[in-house]
């Protein structure tokens, strides 16, 4: 009975949630599913939507759970926790981190950012657990917080960073006070051995101890980083000096100084490297700013003062002159001027009016609003924002996974140069001594920190400089991708125009303007479309006809009853689809399409199809769009115009922009086509779009870039999302783009030539350990600094810029 019980206290039990479940087959074929693996019991419940799982994980990987449930066709929920993570000084550091998180049960992905110092943990729902993660960090030897979203329990970790900090500016301080002396022999000043030893002690064992202690938690997992390859060459030097102090002839030069001067320039160098980083983080930290802790909301008649976390939707908040709007919401009362530009880049400030839409961190002007809340937390605009940018920050693009790998045997591979080098010298040349100062230079030159800082610093600088100018990049791969892109495809409506369209040309037939307007603002009482909306702004105040019937043709039209008549209007495809003819009125179609309006044909389909005449409508393009062409244009990228229009009125427009290549009466469906043909024949596409009927194609494009104005669902399909509707943010997020993955590239060059020549040059003893150390810590801060020159990209200026 005991060896039963002990059998069923190592099983574990957890409850996974299952989407896609409709009927009890769906429930029995899931738990088939999982009973199929070994040792597992599982009891799915369809009306919870979850299962109930019992297994040995001694036996079973938890992660197979989640790919049994997939391979039965249905989806197991992930979830993501980001984690503070301390201690972290390399490249190396951050992959055994990485690889702790990817050990614990549940978790399938797992990212490391060594420049934020932050973890980006994805696993299976119901598996996954925050303790777990926070444990295997801290076996690895690291520490570790979980990062909650909430503002003040983050706020106080961003604190304890700062006190970190100032703690080792003192240590620091006290290294160079100590360390310095050591360097006056080298200005003819001699000293006493008994006071080199006395000045070195404690550099290397109570200000170095924090080195020792990272190579010893490294060395514990079988792996190495840079503090082994600090501890291993400064300990070489103290000690051979200490021996040469009491068993060497007098007289003779001592090393101390390679030592401790190593350990401070290795210090000053992390402390510089440490205050480059936190610049990279501005961004971010500036959005974070924008979220007011309390909020002024109307309860019962009153008015009072809760934290911005008990605001719920629906609430009305009022926000007086020169506050910050706590939340997502619609003015329902007041009107003021609101400063977007940290939220939008817009350096304007926007009119709000009741009606308006109002965004949680913008600051309100002079006048008093009341707003009506809409979203809060994590479904606010600032939330979706700068988790978005958080999200960007924390993947890795495909080239660092070649660094990644480069990092985990590059420890190993130094400590080998190293041990060749002093035999080199000891064995063929016949200089012990050279051989440890050249083996002591190598692993001190060595430097993992610039190959890991490389990609981080300059991901997080250039996203964090997008942001600010209201690009928002959603990961890597989308900054990769965005890059090398060569041709870039704009939508016509809602990209280079307006999306406002407003009727300028009634032209009736066989029955007057007004019955004309009448019947086609009727029609389209059910549509969405900009082109009906233009019809019924126009039709405003008249009394419109029943509209009984109502049914959309995707690029073409629509086709309703209104008051006991079969009403089509539309393009000349769904005209010529109801045998209605048009010859009598394509002259005047021509012409207004020639002046770049797109024409809508109206007919009645009663016994005999009859044209009843055409409305135009013009869409008046952005002041900027023509701008942002030639801007397009100047950094090498071939523009193609898509429209669902007519080819006359495409070419009138793409004339206007100077825009040569057209594809003109695309349907909805015929987007993503497109996008792919561009695509086979080798070109790198870039897809502009706003609306729902884009989203096929923005998933299809190399990159999909969103103007945020538009629909939620283009948003959350683009790679990159442009917070306003400024056509010029089209080439600026190409420019950052480019600009970034420079920056990457040169870090990453810079740090594999600190290494490639200073390596070689140490062994040969061209450099000495003190030299050795200076350029070390010199790597890593020039790695930072160039990345920080992102900093001062600037997004494209353009007369009459909004």
């Amino acid at each position: 009975m005991s060896a039963l019980a002990a059998a069923a206290a190592e099983r574990t039990r957890v409850v996974l949630p299952i989407e896609g479940m409709t009927c009890a087959t769906c429930a029995g074929r899931v738990e088939k599913a999982l009973r199929s693996l070994p040792g597992v019991e599982a009891t799915v419940n369809l009306t919870a939507e979850q299962a109930d799982v019992n297994f040995d994980p001694a036996r079973l990987d938890p992660s197979k759970l989640g790919e049994a449930i997939a391979r039965a066709g249905y989806d197991v929920p992930r979830e993501t926790r980001e984690i503070a993570v301390s201690g972290m000084t390399c490249a190396t550091c951050s992959g055994r981190v990485e690889n702790a998180l990817l050990s614990v049960p549940g978790v399938t992905r797992a990212e490391v950012n060594l420049a934020s110092e932050k973890a980006s943990v994805e696993g299976i729902a119901g598996i996954l657990k925050a303790a777990d993660l926070i444990a295997a960090v801290e076996r690895a030897g690291y520490g570790a917080e979980l990062l909650t979203g909430d503002v003040e329990r983050d706020k106080q970790i961003i604190t304890t960073e700062e006190r970190r900090f100032r703690r080792e500016t003192w240590r620091i301080g006290a290294a160079i006070a100590l360390s310095a002396p050591l360097l006056l022999p080298m200005f003819g000043i001699m000293q006493p051995a008994w006071l080199q030893l006395a000045l070195a002690t404690p550099v290397q064992f109570i200000i170095g101890a924090r080195f020792y202690i990272a190579a010893w938690k490294a060395l514990r997992t079988f792996t190495g980083n840079m503090d082994l390859l600090v501890s291993l060459g400064t300990s070489a030097a103290y000690f051979y000096s200490v021996y040469l102090m009491f068993a060497g002839p007098h007289g003779t030069h001592l090393y101390f100084e390679a030592a401790a001067v190593v350990i401070a320039l290795i210090m000053v160098g992390k402390w510089l490297e440490a205050r480059a980083k936190r610049s990279t983080t501005a961004a971010i930290q500036a959005l974070m700013s924008l979220r007011p802790d309390r909020a002024r909301v109307e309860r019962n008649g009153a008015e009072i003062e809760v934290p911005v976390a008990a605001v719920a939707v629906g609430d009305v908040v009022v926000v007086r002159p020169g506050e910050k709007l706590p939340v997502d919401g619609i003015v329902i009362d007041g009107r003021s001027e609101v400063d977007e530009s940290l939220l939008t880049g817009e350096s304007l400030p926007v009119g709000k009016n009741p009606g308006d839409p109002a965004t949680g961190g913008s600051i309100n002007g002079s006048g008093l609003l009341r707003i009506e809340t809409t979203a809060v937390g994590a479904q606010s605009m600032l939330s979706r924002i700068i988790a978005l940018v958080e999200n960007a920050q924390a993947k890795k693009p495909p080239v660092q996974r070649l660094v990644d790998r480069v990092a985990a045997i590059f420890v190993p591979v130094v400590v080998g140069i190293a041990l060749v080098a002093f035999l080199a010298w000891w064995l063929l040349a016949g200089n012990f001594t050279a051989g440890v100062i050249a083996a002591v230079a190598v692993m001190v030159i060595a430097c993992p920190c610039s190959l890991g800082l490389a990609t981080p610093t300059a991901l997080m600088v250039g996203t964090g400089a997008a942001a600010k100018a209201g690009i928002l990049i959603r990961d890597a791969e989308a900054l990769e991708r965005a890059h090398r892109l060569d041709t870039v495809i704009l939508d016509k409506t809602g990209t280079v125009t307006e999306g406002k369209p407003a009727v300028t040309d009634i032209f009736p037939k066989n029955v007057s303007e007004a019955e004309l307007l009448t019947i086609a603002a009727a029609a389209q009482k059910g549509s969405e479309h900009p082109l009906a909306r233009a019809v019924l702004a126009k039709a405003e105040g008249i009394a419109l006809p029943v509209l009984a019937e109502f049914q959309s043709h995707a690029g073409k039209g629509l086709t309703a009853l209104v008051d006991g008549r079969q009403i089509a209007i539309g393009n000349r495809r769904l005209m010529q689809e109801n045998g209605v003819r048009t010859d009598e009125m394509e002259a005047q179609a021509a012409r207004l399409e020639e002046q770049g309006r797109t024409v809508m044909w109206v007919a009645a389909l009663d016994t005999a199809a009859s044209l009843l005449g055409l409305i135009a409508v013009a869409d008046p393009l952005k002041p900027t769009a023509a701008a942002a062409v030639r801007h397009l244009h100047e950094i090498g990228i071939e523009i193609v115009l898509l429209t669902g229009d007519n080819e006359r009125t495409a070419a009138a427009v793409a004339a206007q922009l100077g825009i040569k290549r057209v594809l003109a009466g695309v349907l909805p469906a015929e987007k993503a086509a497109e996008v792919q043909r561009l695509q086979a024949a080798g070109r790198h596409v870039g897809m502009v779009g706003d609306g729902v009927n884009d989203a096929p194609a923005l998933a299809a494009a190399d990159i999909g870039i969103a103007m945020g104005t538009g629909a939620d669902v283009a948003m959350q399909t683009a790679g990159i999302t442009l917070m306003r509707g400024d056509p010029l943010l089209i080439g600026d997020a190409i420019a950052v783009s480019r600009a970034t993955y420079n920056k990457i590239r040169q870090g990453l060059f810079w740090a594999f030539i600190y290494n490639v020549i200073g390596m070689p040059a140490a062994a040969l003893g061209v450099l000495s350990p003190v030299i050795a150390g200076a350029a070390m810590a010199l790597s890593s801060v020039s790695v930072v600094t160039n990345a920080l020159l992102l900093r001062r990209w600037r997004p494209a200026a353009a007369p009459g810029r909004v």
